[in-house]
Parts: structure tokens; sequence; C-alpha cells
């Protein structure tokens, strides 16, 4: 179980979360939503040390993640699909696949898994020996999530998966996500309707603060949720 706790984050003066709490539990999908601006990605790349905070804790199995190399915090487990892809544009497709096991040595299971990702993603199997950077943005974010899979992560962190995507592609990526939840997932989503749809919890980021919590159903159906993030 990932628990945060009272975290308070700065940039260059501005404070980015003022003293948020959340908790995502094992093999649970928990979505943050709010405004552009309100903190979203700023908490998940402090949970994978891509940010330093100013104060509070996050505690990841028994473990304070604040302090830790990066490096240490994927080898618990915790992987991230950063938000715009970030594939390697001139690495194969297989090549960033095998970029994301980089810290394991079980060369056997690597490559079942490879199998596995290429089965959750079979346009991605096809494109094997193709140049990341000559795939459409759909297969590009389908690479990005096969990547972090690959590192076989305990707490996928994805940040707006679906940003830039055709329907159909969002509705893949969606699937994929309920499909690899047992791993536990802490989802950010600027399409708020699919993401409460999909939630097991959900919280609102609003200016660095949480402003309501609840089950993505609650949420689905609270007014204020409703008026401010789903258009009616």
């Amino acid at each position: 179980m990932l628990k945060i706790e009272n975290l308070h984050v700065s940039y260059g003066g501005i404070r980015a979360l003022r003293g948020i709490s959340l908790e995502v539990p094992d093999g649970k999908i928990v979505t943050l939503i709010g405004a552009n601006g309100a903190g979203k990605s700023t908490t998940l790349r402090t949970i994978s040390g891509l940010v330093k905070a100013d104060s509070g804790s996050i505690i990841y199995d028994g473990e304070e993640l604040l302090g830790m190399p990066i490096y240490k915090i994927l080898e618990k487990g915790i992987a991230q699909v950063p938000e715009g892809r970030r594939v390697f544009t001139n690495l194969t497709v297989r090549e960033n696949l095998k970029i994301g096991a980089y810290l394991r040595n079980d060369k056997e299971q690597i490559e079942k898994d490879l199998e596995w990702v290429y089965e959750l993603f079979p346009r991605l199997k096809e494109r094997d020996w193709q140049l990341a950077g000559t795939l459409s943005g759909g297969e590009q974010q389908m690479l990005a999530v096969a990547r972090a899979l690959m590192s076989k992560p305990k707490l996928i962190m994805m940040d707006e998966p679906s940003l830039g995507l055709a329907p159909l592609v969002v509705k893949g990526i969606f699937d994929i996500i309920r499909e690899i939840n047992a791993q536990g997932v802490l989802l950010i989503e600027q399409n708020a309707n699919m993401a409460l749809k999909i939630a097991d919890y959900a919280y609102v980021l609003e200016t660095g603060r949480i402003g309501l919590t609840g089950t993505g159903r609650e949420l689905l159906v609270n007014e204020e949720v409703r008026k401010a993030y789903l258009g009616s």
C-alpha cells in the first residue's frame, strides 16, 4: 500500500501541494482528477523521486520513499508512465520494452513478460523491430504502458494516458488499465468521466489541496464534480 500524509511541495516559492493525504491500496485503481495546475503531476513526480518534497511522508510497503534515490524507488516496484509518452524514438519497440526491464536479471522471465505485453498489445508485436519514433500516438502510448509493465511493478502510476488519442484507442488503453489493476494503479486523467468509471477510489485536487474524496461511483454522481469536470 502507498500512503501519503500531509505532503507539501514547492517550486521556486510557489506551493504546488499544500498538505495532501491519500492512499492507494494494493490491487485498487485510484484516480486523481482536477484542473490543470492543481498538482496532479507534481504528486506523481514526488512519489517517483523526481521532485523533492518540503515536508510530509510517502510510505510504501512500510518504507519512507522521501529522500530515497529514484532507482531504489523503482526497485521497490513503483513504475510511472509519464505524460507525453516519452518513448525512446530512435530505438525499436523491443529495445524500448527491454529498457523497462533494465533493473531485472531474470532473462528467461523477461522474455516471457515480453510475450505477455505483446498479448496485451498485439499492435506492438506487429511492430516489434520498428523504430518507436515512427509509431502513431496511440501506439506510442501503448508502448509507454508496456515499457512500465516490463519492470514488473507492484504499483503503476499513469499521467494522462488518454491525452491526444482517438476515442477508440482511449477505450483500448482503459481496458488494459482494468486488466492490470492487480498491481495497483494511481491514475491521473483529464477524461474524468472514464477515470471515475473504472476507479475504486478517487480524489479531487484543487490548487494543491484535496477537495473531495470518495469511491469512483460516488464522485461520478457528485453534483460539484459533475459541474466542474464532467460538463453537466
